[in-house]
């Protein structure tokens, strides 16, 4: 049996909104088309959603092939931006990666476009702790299949899915995958689940998990 850890990436591994906000408002600025300033309480607000919600969210004034055009550039500025300056990194993230690592097989799945999570891999250089990782970017599928995917090319039969919010637990649902909750991200769960409030309890809290099953 291969049990493996499939992780969301904002709000679980690490909060990017303000260099998020800080990218796209630079990317905005060159573009030209909007007069806007998106704020890191503006990112913090979309995070989890695919990219395509995001654009209609942040910019209802553009019609849809303006829109794409300026959530493209916006993209392709944050990935450059946030693999040179990074993000804000949870408590003991990689200590607490380097000891599940030891056990578990350890992946990522996010909502994100493609590039994202490897800037946060090479800006830190945590390439070393993941098996494989995929997005809606890579493919326009949804964070449910994805997770399904992923799961089905590493030959895992019993995975979990660690997320902040109820589009990741209705996600980890329609995969077949278990849930567990991280508390201190951006969102709450509609379910009686196991939960984290700090990243550090995760290595108890996956060993509880996979003892029961």
């Amino acid at each position: 049996m291969k049990k493996g850890i499939i992780f969301d990436m904002d709000g679980t591994l690490w909060d990017s909104a303000a260099n998020v906000a800080e990218s796209w408002n630079l990317a905005i600025k060159q573009d030209g088309s909007v007069d806007k300033k998106l704020t890191e309480q503006d990112i913090q607000g979309v995070m989890g959603k695919t990219m395509d919600v995001i654009a209609d969210i942040l910019f209802p004034e553009l019609e849809k092939e303006a829109r794409m055009k300026l959530l493209d550039q916006c993209c392709s500025m944050e990935n450059d931006y946030l693999r040179e300056h990074g993000g804000v990194l949870y408590p003991k993230l990689e200590e607490t990666l380097s000891a599940l690592k030891e056990k578990y097989p350890l992946y990522i799945v996010s909502n994100c476009q493609s590039g994202y999570i490897e800037a946060f891999l090479d800006h830190y250089g945590f390439g070393k702790y993941f098996e494989d990782i995929e997005c809606y970017g890579n493919n326009l599928r949804q964070k449910g299949d994805n997770i399904r995917l992923l799961a089905d090319r590493n030959g895992l039969t019993e995975a979990v899915y660690v997320g902040d919010i109820q589009g990741d637990y209705d996600a980890s649902c329609h995969a077949g995958v278990g849930f567990i909750h991280a508390a201190y991200g951006f969102g709450t769960i509609a379910a009686d689940v196991p939960e984290i409030h700090t990243f550090e309890e995760l290595t108890e809290t996956a060993d509880q998990y996979f003892a029961l099953r």
